[in-house]
């Protein structure tokens, strides 16, 4: 397990339920419309049958939808409650060494350098205010793809 992914369970959950989520919803659709072609030659014979075929298909619908609103984690929201639990004054929305501090992650250079590299930074590592600026950007952009709901101040 990288350092993204412990920053992401850390975050989203150990089981970082807003990844999976979009790959149900994919299949879900695809199920739907064999259901209905199997009901449609049946449909035919009973008129009155019809419409309680379709209703099945519905509910399978409905809970598609349910997912994707479940899928954004507010990130700042997590990160706060964090900082709050720990009782210290950290800055994650500056700080990446205060963001892992706040997860209880290892925010050590060596940590640092690994999470750099999980991200593709190709900067000099042994320029770490630099790397840290990177790497924090880097971050919330990177968790904002995964499910995240970032405050839009800190993906620019």
């Amino acid at each position: 397990m990288g350092i993204f992914d412990k920053i992401k369970g850390a975050i989203f959950g150990t089981h970082a339920e807003a990844a999976p989520v979009p790959k149900p919803a994919a299949p879900a659709p695809t199920g739907t419309t064999p259901t209905p072609a199997a009901p449609t030659p049946a449909a035919p014979v009973p008129t009155a049958s019809t419409p309680a075929a379709p209703q099945p298909g519905a509910p399978t619908s409905a809970p598609t939808a349910a997912p994707t609103s479940a899928q954004a984690v507010d990130v700042a929201a997590m990160l706060d409650g964090a900082v709050k639990a720990k009782g210290q004054p950290l800055d994650w929305r500056k700080s990446i060494v205060d963001l892992m501090k706040a997860l209880d992650l290892d925010s050590s250079i060596g940590a640092r350098k690994e999470l750099a590299a999980e991200l593709h930074y190709t900067g000099d590592t042994s320029d770490s205010a630099t790397m840290n600026v990177w790497l924090h950007k880097a971050l919330m952009k990177k968790l904002a793809e995964n499910g995240g709901k970032v405050p839009a101040d800190l993906t620019d």
